[in-house]
């Protein structure tokens, strides 16, 4: 591991070697482990989808090695519909706010937004990731080691050095902290050492995050970032409807796998999902199920994405997709026309 404060030049990348240690045991503990497995999970699925031509993504390569085993066309269309969406959100809200704000991606694993936001020119003024420190030293390792994601980093920074050590990547427009999202004041002070600027817009995403938190732990979560900005946008992909049959196979599949969905009494119905963002701070929230959003996707993306992969059973799709669901909140912003960002 690198030593913490200290700055690593890129260009002495092919020396370094310090990112392949794993020296975070502080949150190595077993009912962690399941939930950072699915960190794993997720990238696979989404590299697989992107190598079939799902959608276009030239960076997570760089992250995730191919799967050998071939992933259900019902999942793949389902990361289709999740990065669609989550992409068409972040998008409408640096549009209101012409870039001039930050992005704050909680549990961001090996997501590639940054890059593919830099390439469309659209990037905020900062771009902000944080997630296990386990899982930041890998990522980390990763854009060290690989000159398509450390270059357009080194590109933007004016300075000769980038701040990076085990568990940290900061840069002028980029930093990546290795935090625990229940440990509120611990991620406020990491997040202000970068620069997090609580004058700014900022767009919060979480994917698939919160239901690994108890209520009181996504509560508390939620309620810090309405009260930290004046202007904010919160996203949030996961579970809902899981009350029914196919929601309990759901939780008990990823029980098999020592991963407990610790919040998903929240994820009942649309309206429970709504209700926790109005309740803990946040002005304006919607929500729609994720076969609701496959519906409205352009016509010719669907026609595209059905002739990828042939597809006997809808009713799986169907299925899958009525039990996760994109939701967003807003506050503040009215000048902007937040309140008016729909999917």
């Amino acid at each position: 591991m690198g030593h913490p404060g200290t700055s690593t030049p890129m260009a002495t990348r092919q020396r370094e070697s310090s990112f392949t240690s794993c020296s975070s045991t502080s949150s190595c503990d077993a009912d962690d482990e399941g939930v950072r497995g699915t960190c794993e999970d997720a990238s696979l699925c989404k590299r697989f989808a992107v190598s079939i031509g799902y959608w276009h993504d030239p960076y997570i390569q760089h992250f995730v090695r191919l799967s050998k085993e071939r992933k259900a066309p019902e999942i793949n269309r389902g990361y289709f519909a999740r990065v669609h969406g989550v992409s068409q959100l972040i998008k409408a809200f640096l549009r209101k706010t012409e870039c001039h704000c930050q992005i704050i991606n909680l549990g961001a694993g090996m997501d590639t937004t940054f890059w593919r936001l830099k390439d469309e020119d659209l990037l905020p003024s900062k771009y902000f990731e944080v997630d296990f420190p386990m899982i930041v030293t890998r990522k980390l390792h990763s854009i060290k080691c690989k000159p398509p994601l450390s270059s357009p980093i080194v590109e933007l920074h004016s300075e000769d050095t980038l701040q990076m050590d085990g568990h940290i990547l900061d840069s002028k427009r980029y930093a990546v902290i290795g935090a625990d999202l229940r440990d509120l004041s611990q991620l406020e002070e990491k997040l202000k050492k970068c620069n997090m600027n609580t004058q700014l817009p900022t767009l919060l995403i979480a994917e698939c995050v919160l239901v690994y938190m108890t209520p009181e732990q996504s509560a508390n979560l939620l309620k810090w970032a309405a009260n930290s900005f004046e202007v904010a946008m919160f996203i949030n992909y996961e579970q809902v409807n899981m009350g029914d049959r196919f929601g309990q196979i759901m939780i008990e599949n990823l029980r098999r796998r020592q991963c407990d969905l610790a919040g998903v009494e929240t994820c009942k119905s649309l309206e429970s999902q709504k209700e926790r963002l109005l309740s803990n701070g946040w002005e304006t929230a919607s929500a729609v199920d994720m076969m609701e959003l496959y519906s409205r996707l352009p016509r010719a993306e669907v026609s595209r994405i059905e002739s990828l992969e042939f597809l006997d059973e809808m009713e799986l799709l169907e299925q899958l997709m009525q039990h996760y669901c994109l939701c967003w909140a807003t506050k503040g912003g009215n000048e902007l026309g937040l309140k008016e960002i729909t999917y």
